[in-house]
């Protein structure tokens, strides 16, 4: 993410929400941990990302912030199954949720859902709708 942000850096803006209701993948108490946790552990490497990082949410179940409510109802699911219900932190469980850490969200400049990518996307997959979204003239 941090290679599209840098590419579009004028016309993107790249936000993450940070959640822990996958295989607890996101302990993190603070910003600081969390972004510790991007720079020594996973990726490590000293690795210093560039887009918005907000605090920690929850992104499905009863507690889900309501962004993401919004953002599920506006793109259906890139999975048809969930990982095993004791990797999952959350309840009751949708057939809309977000399926694991990393799924993504291609929003318009007015705000307008328009499309769900899955975990396992990579930044080429994306690359072609964003410059689509960005210059529709091209």
């Amino acid at each position: 993410m941090n290679a599209l942000q840098e590419e579009f850096a004028n016309d993107l803006a790249v936000l993450a929400f940070p959640c822990n209701q996958f295989g607890q993948q996101e302990p993190g108490g603070t910003d600081e941990e969390i972004l510790n946790g991007i720079r020594y552990v996973r990726p490590g490497n000293d690795f210093q990302t560039n887009i918005t990082l907000f605090r920690k949410i929850d992104v499905n179940g009863a507690n889900e912030h309501p962004l993401y409510s919004y953002l599920k109802k506006s793109c259906p699911t890139t999975r048809d199954f969930f990982a095993p219900a004791t990797r999952l932190d959350y309840s009751p469980m949708r057939n809309n949720d977000v399926r694991w850490n990393f799924e993504k969200f291609l929003i318009s400049r007015k705000g307008k859902p328009v499309k769900r990518y899955d975990v396992s996307s990579r930044v080429s997959d994306m690359r072609d709708d964003i410059e689509s979204l960005l210059f529709p003239s091209l």
